[in-house]
């Protein structure tokens, strides 16, 4: 039972997060919907992202689709999922992996491909992808993403779409994965914890990973046709950076942050 509650609690702080802002909006940048288009956050499942997700779409109501692979599929990230989105304006559907044949099923390819925007939680990124790559979603992703369905995630699912970086995805130590390389740079999201920065900017200034993005807890980063084009957060202590090298050196580029409120529209 400890197990299970140890591993409930890791579930909650990795999908679960909430922001007391005040109410207000924020403009989305203008987008053709065959625009390829990716938002990454730093963690969790946070409903200012999601919103600001559904303003992305460009749809009054559009159908997004929650991937919880990365949690193994555990009940409880489908649970905090729908009760999060419950009040917005979408049609929610969660992608399940770990299932038995039926012939009542829809097909990976007819939830993925019918969406306006996937959104993947967090948990195990190594165990994530490969499952994706078993089941042939890997493929159906990189054509949601070029038919221009929006892509985004927190936590492994915000490092997914990046060539790489550091996971927890093994035992005993962050160890450096493989992603999927929708975005050409590597990635840190938890970037706010000490030892995952420490060994990101050391493997970025030892040529082990490309320079990339990094994004705090609460921090967010919008990509379209694989271009950063805004930088986002929900409070000004929340920080997104680009980490590269130049002449030898580490250089660390804060980026400046729009401020999420609650909903988001064009």
């Amino acid at each position: 039972m400890k197990k299970i509650f140890l591993f409930s609690i890791h579930i909650l702080v990795c999908f679960l997060t909430t922001t007391c802002q005040t109410p207000g909006e924020n403009i989305v940048p203008e987008r053709k919907q065959t625009d390829r288009t990716i938002l990454v956050y730093g963690n969790g499942l946070e409903k200012s992202f999601i919103s600001y997700v559904i303003a992305l779409t460009g749809k009054e109501k559009p159908k997004v689709t929650f991937f919880p692979t990365a949690a193994a599929d555990n009940p409880l990230a489908s649970k905090i999922w729908s009760s999060l989105v419950a009040d917005l304006p979408l049609e929610p559907e969660v992608v399940l992996t770990f299932i038995n044949s039926s012939p009542d099923q829809k097909t990976f390819a007819e939830q993925i491909l019918t969406s306006d925007a996937i959104i993947v939680g967090g948990g195990n990124t190594l165990n994530m992808i490969a499952i994706w790559k078993a089941q042939g979603i890997d493929t159906l992703l990189r054509a949601a993403y070029e038919k221009g369905i929006v892509l985004a995630g927190g936590s492994a699912g915000s490092l997914c779409w990046f060539t790489g970086g550091y996971s927890d995805s093994r035992p005993q130590k962050l160890s450096v994965i493989e992603c999927l390389g929708f975005l050409n740079y590597s990635h840190c999201p938890h970037y706010n914890e000490p030892e995952r920065k420490r060994l990101y900017t050391e493997a970025i200034k030892e040529g082990i990973l490309k320079p990339g993005y990094a994004c705090e807890n609460g921090a967010g980063l919008l990509f379209i046709n694989e271009r950063m084009v805004k930088s986002l957060s929900l409070s000004p202590d929340n920080n997104n950076y680009f980490v590269t090298t130049r002449d030898e050196k580490l250089v660390e580029e804060k980026l400046k942050a729009e401020i999420l409120k609650t909903r988001a529209r064009y």
